[in-house]
C-alpha cells in the first residue's frame, strides 16, 4: 500500500526567498540558491526539508540533521554542520511558521472536496443566496434565505440555518452546525462544531424548570477560528459575541450572552458560563472553567485547569481553583509545604538519610 500524502510537496522556495519573507539574515557561507519543497523537524528532516531550532534542549539533533534549511537564533549557528544553510533570525519559530503558511496554504483551513460549486447531493434552498465560487459538499444543507460569500467553503453533511449569514472566504466544516448566526470573513469553524443552539437559561421553581427563551444570535467576527465539537450558544435576550481574530480550541464551551474579546485565545475543555466577558488578548488554558456574570481583563492569563469564582484584573495572571493570583497562589503552597514538615516527618527523613548514624 502506498503511503499518501494529504498535503503535496509544493515547487518550494530557495534560501533567499526565504530569508526575503522572514527578514532572516544568511549566515556566512549560505547556499542561497539551496530548494526546500518541504517542512520537518530537526531529527526528521530531509535535504528538501526546511527546519528550525530555537530551544537548546533540542540542539544535539542539530548536528545529525539531514535538513536543507535551518532558521535559527545566532547563539546555535556557529554549531551547524557544514552542509547544512543557516539562516540566522530573531524569532526562529515564527519564520519557520510564515513559510510553512507560504508552502502550505490549504492546510490553514479545513480540505473541500469539491472547488468552488455544489456538489450533486447538496441541498440549497431556493431562497439562499449564494455568492460566484461558493463550494457546498454532498450532504451540506443551506437553509432558506441564508447568504454566503464568495470563496467560502461548507462541508459535508454540515446544516446552514434559516438567515445565517457567512461571509467571505470561509470555512465550515462536516458536519457542523449554525443557526441563528452571523458569521464574518476568513472565519474558520472546524467540524463537528455547534453554534447558535439556545442556551442553557432555566427558572427553578416547585413545579419543575420553567425555560426561558433565547431570542439572541450569536455574532462571528472577521478572522476567527473554532475548533472540533466546540459549542457556541446564542443570546437570550441579547448576542453572545466572538471578537475579530479569536482562536478556540476544539471542545470548548461558550455559554449564552458571552462577550469573547478580540484576540483571545481558548484552550481545549474549557468552560464558560453565560453572561462572561473577555477582554481583548484573553488567554485560558485547558479545562479552565469560569462561572457565570465575571469579566476578565485585557491581556489577563488563566493557567489550565483553574476555577475562576471571581472577576480578573487586566493584565493578571491567575491559577488553581479557586483561582487566585499566581504568587499567591504558589505562596500558599510553599506554605502548605511548610505546615506538612512535621516534626515526626523530619525525624523520618533524618533516619532515611544516607549519612544517618555517620560518626563525622
Amino acid at each position: 500500500m502506498t503511503e499518501p500524502q494529504f498535503f503535496k510537496r509544493p515547487h518550494g522556495l530557495i534560501a533567499s526567498e526565504i530569508a526575503a519573507l522572514t527578514g532572516a539574515e544568511p549566515s556566512p557561507g549560505a547556499v542561497l540558491d539551496r530548494r526546500i519543497t518541504g517542512i520537518a523537524p530537526l531529527d526528521r528532516a530531509g535535504p528538501a526539508d526546511l527546519t528550525f531550532l530555537d530551544n537548546p534542549k533540542f540542539q544535539q539533533h542539530l548536528h545529525t540533521t539531514a535538513a536543507g534549511i535551518c532558521l535559527t537564533a545566532q547563539r546555535f549557528a556557529g554549531h551547524a554542520p557544514s552542509h547544512l544553510t543557516i539562516l540566522i533570525a530573531r524569532e526562529p519559530y515564527r519564520a519557520f511558521v510564515k513559510v510553512a503558511r507560504t508552502l502550505f496554504p490549504d492546510a490553514l483551513r479545513p480540505s473541500s472536496l469539491v472547488d468552488g460549486r455544489i456538489a450533486a447531493g447538496a441541498h440549497v434552498d431556493a431562497t439562499a443566496r449564494l455568492e460566484p465560487g461558493v463550494a457546498v459538499e454532498p450532504g451540506a444543507v443551506v437553509g432558506p434565505r441564508a447568504e454566503i460569500g464568495s470563496g467560502t467553503r461548507i462541508g459535508a453533511n454540515a446544516v446552514i440555518g434559516a438567515e445565517v449569514r457567512v461571509g467571505r472566504d470561509s470555512s465550515v466544516g462536516a458536519g457542523a452546525t449554525l443557526i441563528h448566526a452571523l458569521v464574518g470573513d476568513r472565519v474558520t469553524i472546524h467540524p463537528g462544531a455547534r453554534i447558535g443552539q439556545d442556551g442553557f437559561g432555566y427558572v427553578p421553581g416547585p413545579g419543575g424548570h420553567l425555560k426561558v427563551p433565547q431570542i439572541g444570535r450569536v455574532i462571528i467576527q472577521d478572522d476567527v477560528e473554532i475548533g472540533a465539537n466546540t459549542t457556541i450558544d446564542r443570546g437570550a435576550s441579547r448576542d453572545t459575541v466572538i471578537g475579530e481574530g479569536t482562536k478556540i480550541d476544539n471542545l470548548v464551551q461558550i455559554g449564552h450572552n458571552c462577550t469573547i474579546g478580540r484576540h483571545c485565545i481558548v484552550v481545549a475543555h474549557a468552560g464558560i458560563a453565560g453572561s462572561v466577558t473577555l477582554g481583548d488578548y484573553v488567554m485560558l488554558g485547558a479545562r479552565v472553567g469560569l462561572a457565570d456574570h465575571l469579566t476578565i481583563g485585557e491581556g489577563a492569563r488563566v493557567g489550565a485547569a483553574a476555577g475562576v469564582m471571581n472577576d480578573i484584573p487586566a493584565g493578571a495572571s491567575w491559577v488553581g481553583t479557586p483561582a487566585k493570583p499566581v504568587k499567591e497562589f504558589f505562596r500558599e503552597v510553599a506554605s502548605l509545604k511548610r505546615l506538612a514538615r512535621t516534626p515526626a516527618a523530619d525525624r523520618r527523613r533524618r533516619d532515611e538519610s544516607p549519612d544517618a548514624g555517620s560518626t563525622k
